[in-house]
């Protein structure tokens, strides 16, 4: 364990802060590419956004020969479409994007939700699907997803991503004080903002998965913020007389050996399944690996650096505050 610790130096005296005008303006063009490429391209939703069809099939053999099912699948033409692997290796979860309708002929019934019913359309493509595979699979179960069904699940899923940030502030704001409340969840929305940007401009799916990503982007980040932030006030109670800077970067060098280790132990991980995990979890997988590189970033050079501008030493009984060095630069 020793050996593995001292890959990185156990003592160091860098100045963090030092780097904040230019990590600001990264930071600031990062979200504001994000942005742009958010509100300009718009995200490529997958099925669970944008509806479609999902088949159950089990395969006859011993198991699901994944590449021949995508291979066979892509002659058809039907747009997007996700492969996935659940139960036994002969189990097979087929996904495919909803075809447009041309004209009025959609099932209805007497809730009258008829664009959420299964169109002609539809009801072809799922036969096309089950002619292609039915000599090496059963279908097992064909279930449709609409447009209700995906909204839905849009909205779900952008109310738990803000559920899960309101936690978060709320669970900080007990924790410490204000000031790294504040400091905290301007560090998460910036990692989410950026996240969301990247798979606005690279165009991979953005699907349940990724929003799971998402959350757990957000969890990796806070923890990460908590550990440096304890570290402050722990220092706020010696070092009572230093500036924020100094105290800052202090405690950073104290924490950097954790913060690295963490992060590449986790990046090792993630690689793994990026390079190994097929398509259905390139997504989740891409999300991760951005999330743990931007949430070590902003750890650092968001969250301490905007902890920094606050006030962070409490008055005592006769309202005075201790007196600290004026020199930031120390």
């Amino acid at each position: 364990m020793k050996t593995l610790l001292s890959l990185f130096p156990q003592k160091t005296a860098i100045k963090f802060l030092s780097l904040s005008p230019l990590t600001a303006s990264i930071s600031a063009v990062l979200i504001a590419v994000s942005l742009v490429g958010w509100f300009t391209f718009g995200l490529n939703t997958g099925i669970d956004f944008r509806g479609g069809f999902i088949i159950e099939a089990q395969a006859y053999g011993s198991r699901a020969d994944i590449e021949a099912l995508r291979r066979e699948l892509g002659r058809l033409g039907l747009g997007d479409f996700s492969l996935q692997e659940f139960g036994t290796p002969r189990d097979i979860l087929i996904r495919v994007q909803a075809q447009a309708e041309t004209g009025g002929d959609t099932d209805t019934d007497a809730d009258g939700e008829g664009a959420d019913r299964l169109g002609a359309a539809n009801r072809q493509a799922i036969q096309r699907v089950t002619n292609a595979i039915s000599s090496d699979y059963s279908v097992r179960r064909t279930e449709f997803v609409g447009a209700v069904v995906s909204d839905e699940l849009r909205r779900n899923a952008f109310f738990a991503v803000l559920a899960a940030l309101g936690s978060i502030l709320i669970y900080i704001w007990f924790r410490f004080e204000w000031p790294f409340a504040l400091a905290a969840i301007l560090a998460l929305a910036h990692d989410v903002i950026t996240t969301v940007g990247l798979f606005a401009l690279t165009r991979f799916e953005f699907n349940l998965a990724t929003v799971a990503a998402l959350l757990t982007i957000a969890g990796y980040s806070i923890n990460d913020t908590v550990v440096i932030f304890d570290r402050i006030r722990g220092n706020l109670r010696k070092h009572a007389s230093w500036s924020n800077v100094r105290l800052i970067d202090y405690s950073l060098n104290q924490t950097l050996s954790r913060t690295l280790m963490t992060s590449l132990t986790t990046l090792i991980a993630l690689l793994a399944i990026y390079l190994f995990g097929g398509a259905v979890l390139g997504g989740f997988a891409l999300a991760m690996i951005w999330g743990v590189l931007i949430g070590t970033y902003s750890s650092i050079y968001v969250a301490s650096a905007l902890l920094a501008r606050f006030d962070l030493r409490p008055a005592d009984d006769d309202g005075n505050k201790p007196q600290y060095e004026k020199n930031n630069r120390r």
